[in-house]
């Protein structure tokens, strides 16, 4: 089984955590090689970490299955091994990586006011002013091994297990239920000989009859076991989409890659849900932001997705999600991080927009 993940594109810089210079505001398009005296960052693009839970049950028959009617009176138990495959549960976690076309640099100049310029480490702007800690996903959550079986032979007397055919072992071991449960019978209503008086001693006798019926009679109609696998894949949308394959789900082998015909698909749509108005442009904006572009710091203004996980005949997830890369970028201007004024601004990692404002 394939661990997926989708391709992302990842920017590495020789940066710590938190990077300190001292510099004015002053702010250009990053171009690798030519700017050197300053502290280049990235705006994030908003991706997603999608987890999904899913519940694996194997069925192994009994080898003494073709007797189970016979001496049981049990139809239809399995006669061949199988796997079947359902998912549980779809999650999905918001996280930021650099968006390439939104690369920046804070220009060093000396006499000047520095501002505190926190990024992570790859690059991506956490706060002016302050010191902010990087997040992190947390752990993606544990699976659920499956029960151990009974062993059969632990509960097999020496006739059982020297019997010379599988249908005198199968005529056996229907004698040995029948016995066991004449014996629980027996226990339960007080008839017993060797019935305890002592309440707990009685539960853990009828516990080990329990034991030895359930492990006898799986030679017959065989056993299941149930576990659960989690498994996890990343997704950068591009763009917005109605229906987009996020990977593709098998009933016979779990989760498998978005390319593997041998799963169906379950997609993922991610729509706006308009809650940013159209941009308006106007000649006077526009000459004032160009007075304090090469000065203030870009941010983004994310657009709010509403984003779904489905396949044909179920959803397993709707939600909402802030996205930097459907929204606008704007600039804080550098009268707010003049040298006579402390501001402290601290972004939303996963989609770099303002997250706190404060003087």
């Amino acid at each position: 089984m394939k661990r997926l993940a989708l391709l992302f594109v990842v920017f590495n810089f020789q940066f710590s955590t938190f990077n300190t210079v001292h510099a004015q505001t002053e702010v250009e398009d990053f171009i690798p090689g030519t700017t050197l005296d300053g502290v280049n960052y990235f705006l994030p693009q908003t991706a997603l970490r999608i987890t999904i839970v899913a519940e694996k049950t194997t069925t192994t028959p009994g080898e003494l299955n073709k007797y189970a009617f016979r001496y049981l009176r049990i139809k239809d138990v399995p006669t061949a091994a199988s796997t079947t495959w359902k998912i549980k549960s779809v999650n999905l976690e918001a996280f930021g990586v650099p968006d390439p076309e939104k690369a920046y640099n804070v220009k060093v100049k000396s006499k000047t006011l520095a501002p505190l310029v926190s990024l992570t480490r790859d690059g991506i702007l956490l706060s002016i002013n302050t010191e902010v800690q990087e997040s992190v996903l947390p752990a993606l959550p544990q699976g659920t091994p499956a029960q151990k079986p009974l062993n059969p032979q632990q509960y097999m007397n020496q006739e059982m297990l020297s019997a010379g055919s599988t249908a005198k072992l199968a005529e056996l071991c229907a004698q040995e239920i029948y016995d066991i449960r004449e014996s629980r019978n027996a226990l339960i209503r007080g008839e017993a000989d060797n019935t305890p008086k002592d309440g707990e001693q009685l539960r853990l006798m009828l516990e080990q009859l329990d034991n030895q019926d359930r492990a006898l009679t799986q030679l017959f109609c065989g056993h299941t076991q149930t576990s659960t696998e989690v498994f996890s894949l990343n997704y950068l949308p591009t763009k917005e989409t109605e229906r987009d394959i996020l990977f593709r789900f098998s009933q016979f082998s779990g989760v498998v890659d978005r390319e593997d015909l041998s799963g169906q698909p379950v997609y993922i749509s991610v729509k706006g849900t308009g809650n940013l108005p159209t941009r308006q442009e106007s000649e006077e904006a526009n000459k004032k932001k160009a007075k304090i572009m090469e000065r203030g710091i870009f941010y983004n203004i994310p657009a709010r997705e509403a984003i779904s996980i489905f396949d044909l005949n179920k959803t397993y997830l709707q939600g909402e999600c802030s996205m930097g890369q459907f929204g606008y970028t704007e600039i804080l201007s550098d009268a707010l991080l003049d040298k006579k004024v402390t501001t402290k601004v601290t972004f939303h990692q996963e989609n770099g927009g303002v997250k706190k404002l404060e003087q």
